[in-house]
Order: C-alpha cells, then structure tokens, then sequence
C-alpha cells in the first residue's frame, strides 16, 4: 500500500486553495494540511526529514503544481460491450487519468444496451479488474422498461449512478418517445434522472431541409441548423416543466445553448434538485470550427455560436451550470470521414479536460476552487459518490498533480483513446497532468500510463 507525501504545491478544494502538504496513507487520504494551519509547520519538518511520524513515506515535491481531487464524469461512452473496435473500458480509462479523471460513470447506450439488471451485472463483471479509474454505470430507460429499473433501483440502487433518458436520439437507440413512459421515470424519487433533449420531430425536419436543399452532400456546418438550437430548447423545455410538477432530481445532460442555460436558472428556483452539465467541447469550440474540422467536432447536441460558447462558460462559473462532463463518444477515423449522413456523432475528449477546463478558468477570471467544484466535487454530490470527489482526510486518495506552466501542442500519439484521434490534436495547451494517484496508489506518471496493474475500484453509491 503506497505512503507518499506531496509537498510544496497549491492544494484547491471547492471552499480554499494555497500550499500544503498532502498526506497519502494506503488507499485513503490521511491529512490535508495547509500552510495557515497550526500544524503545518511540525508535519513539514517531519516530512521532510523522513523521521516521526513519516518515516518510511515516500517525498514528492510538487512545488509550483496543483493538487486536485481526481474528477469524477458522470457522462461517457466508453463502448463496451458490443462496440470495443472503437474503444473499450481498459483504453478508455487510461485516458481518463491522463485527463486527470479518476472516476467515470459510463452511459448505458452500448450493445446490447444496460436497460436490464443482467446488462448491468455483467458490465460490472467487464468492468471488474480492467479498469485503470475508477467505474461505476447508469442504467438506461426506454419505452417498456419502467418496471425493471424501479426493481433495479430498489435490489442494487448503490451499483447504479443515475437512469439515463435519452429524449432525443443518440447512438443505441434508446429514445423514449412514449409520455407515459417518461412520467414513470420522471416520478422516480432518490435518484437522479439524467436527460439528453433534442426534439425529435425537429431533427427529422431539419433533416429533411438539408437533403432537399444539398441532397447527401450536406455541409457539416449545417449540423447545428439540423439538431437546432430550437429542438434543445424545446426539449429541454418539457423535461425542466416535468420536473418541477414532479419534484424530480433531474440532471440535464450537455447543456449547448444560452437559452437552457437561463431556463436552468429559472427552473432550480422550483425545484432545488434540478442540475445540468456542460462538456469541454461547447466550451472550447463553436460553430466557426466546422469549417476547420468538419466531421471531428460532429456531435449530439450540435456545436453552437461562439455567444453560446460564451454564455456558458458563465453560467458554469457562478454555478447555473453545476458541472463538467467530457461526454467523450470515440468513434473510429475511417467512421469520421465520409458524408455527413453516413458519419456517426462522438468526440473522444476524456484525455483533455482537466487542461481545457484550467485554461478555460484562466481565460474567464473562473476561480481554481470553483474549478474544483465542477471537476469533482459537484459531481459527488449529484449522484452521491461515497468517499470521493473531494480533497480531504479519510476520503480515497483519488488525487491529481498539475503542472499549470507545461505548454504543449497536442499530438496523434499522445492519444491514449483506442480510437486513436481527437479533435483537440494540434490545439496548444497551457498545462498538463503530471501524476495521478487511484486509490493512494501512482497510477499515471511523467512517463505516462501505468499498464503494469489496473487501480480503479467500483463506485459506491449511497
């Protein structure tokens, strides 16, 4: 069992960030000491010396990084079962951590798809032993499964992350369309509902447009006209008015446009359960970049205006927006290329969001603590994560050390996804993940990816 102590950095949690030392004993964090405490100045002595009560730990300085709870995303699509020629959950994991991601919730859009216990079962079964981060799933819901996933919840609801529905089409075809169906889930109480909202009948219209006016030749510029703003709107319209008649937890999934950004922050006056998420690519990229990267930033929702862009990086930094997620979708390069109609929706980011989301914060006047937040302690919260998610004593230690000076320009190979491409190589970044430790043991270094042995433990929900 690993006994480090990380020294000299600037630990950030949601509520303070300043140097302090950092106490990994096991698989649990012991202390979190930092430099305006009392203690702080008889642990670093010992601690640098070796002797007392840190004798036989190992020292790392960690002057000039930070030190970060490991993120936790609740949204991705790490393809297995069924779809493990464009990633699985081994690959996909280790490019979690080089994203400073210790913990995914993976979707259950897969094939077959998670809607059953026994799906469940045996992708935790998959999942056991193989994973480089730590794992949990969300069960999916579709037009005749109610039954099953309230006996889902009440048998094994601490195996489970959340329900997923899917209110717009997505790769797995899970949509529910059915209004008795989205009720029952809708009056689900304990946990949380997760929502993707595009409007169905809006896209197949948008569709339709673009074919008549390009045939297949349509632009992928045209793919935020096609799943319009409108078809988010309107969608995330009706599950924001159902959950506030319903007293439902809801979680809006990849929130894209300003409008449901200020829809959120009028819904939670309601209903306080009401959350949403963004991902790093409405964040970093917008419509102007299709014309640059086409199929690579093709995704559900569509890439919006460099206003939306805007908008929701502040609604993300004063809390409208309570979280980040990846929603990292790979799909293999020979999918990508081709006409629009024939290339599936997904970007592999996982690997790049902690980078982004740090750069992001310095663009914006966005505070390292409320980075904290988003990265890891928010999502905790929302679907009850035991023991993890935040930088503090007797949590597991999940812990992340960032280098904030190490510019880089993306390349293919450092591309840990099986997929093999991103949409981010080529992009300069300020910052890059140095270590990270998966349940107190350095499962990712400066030489890369530890493939020696897999760290990640299954999630516990409560």
């Amino acid at each position: 069992m690993g006994r480090y102590v990380l020294y000299g950095g600037t630990a950030v949690t949601g509520k303070r960030s300043g140097i302090a030392l950092v106490v990994i004993e096991g698989e649990r964090i012991g202390k979190v000491i930092f430099e305006d405490d009392a203690s702080y100045a008889g642990a670093m002595g010992s601690a640098l010396s070796g002797k007392g009560e840190y004798e036989g730990f190992e020292r790392i300085c960690v002057a000039g990084k930070y030190i970060f709870a490991g993120g936790i995303d609740a949204h991705v699509h790490f393809r297995e079962p069924g779809l493990t020629q464009k990633a699985d959950l081994e690959t996909e994991s280790g490019a979690a951590l080089a994203g400073g991601v210790t913990s995914f919730i993976d979707m259950p859009n897969t094939t077959p798809a998670t809607v059953s216990a026994k799906a469940l079962s045996e992708k935790l079964e998959l999942a056991a032993g193989r994973c480089h981060a730590n794992y949990g799933f969300h069960i999916g819901a579709n037009n005749r499964n109610s039954k099953e996933v309230l006996s889902v919840l009440e048998n094994m609801g601490h195996r489970v992350g959340g329900v997923k529905v899917f209110m717009g089409s997505s790769t797995g075809g899970m949509l529910v369309d059915s209004g008795d169906a989205l009720e029952e889930f809708f009056r689900i109480k304990g946990k949380t509902v997760l929502v993707h909202c595009e409007d169905e009948s809006l896209i197949r219209k948008g569709l339709e447009t673009a074919r008549e006016k390009w045939g297949e030749d349509i632009p992928f510029e045209a793919h935020p006209q096609i799943r319009s703003r409108k078809a988010c709107i309107l969608s995330s319209m009706k599950a924001l008015e159902t959950a506030m008649r319903l007293g439902t937890k809801l979680h809006l999934c990849h929130v894209s446009t300003h409008e449901e950004a200020e829809m959120v922050r009028a819904a939670k006056l309601n209903n306080p359960l009401i959350t949403a998420e963004t991902s790093v690519n409405y964040l970093h990229f917008c419509d102007e970049d299709y014309a640059r990267l086409g199929s690579r930033i093709k995704c559900n929702p569509a890439i919006k205006t460099a206003g939306d862009r805007q908008a929701l990086r502040e609604a993300l930094a004063c809390g409208v927006i309570d979280c980040l997620a990846s929603d990292h979708a790979p799909h293999l390069a020979q999918e990508k290329q081709g006409k629009y109609g024939k290339v599936p929706s997904g970007i592999p980011s996982i690997q790049f969001t902690l980078a982004l989301l740090l750069q992001i914060a310095e663009e914006t006047g966005m505070p390292l603590t409320r980075a904290a937040e988003v990265f890891s302690e928010k999502p905790a919260e929302i679907f009850k994560v035991r023991d993890r998610g935040v930088l503090k004593a007797g949590n597991y230690a999940d812990i992340v050390v960032f280098d904030p000076e190490a510019e880089h320009e993306v390349t293919d190979g450092e591309v840990l996804s099986k997929c093999g491409w991103s949409p981010y190589v080529g992009e300069k970044m300020k910052g890059k993940v140095e270590r990270v430790f998966v349940n107190g043991e350095e499962a990712f270094g400066k030489d890369g990816l530890h493939r020696e042995r897999n760290y990640g433990q299954e999630l516990i929900f409560e």
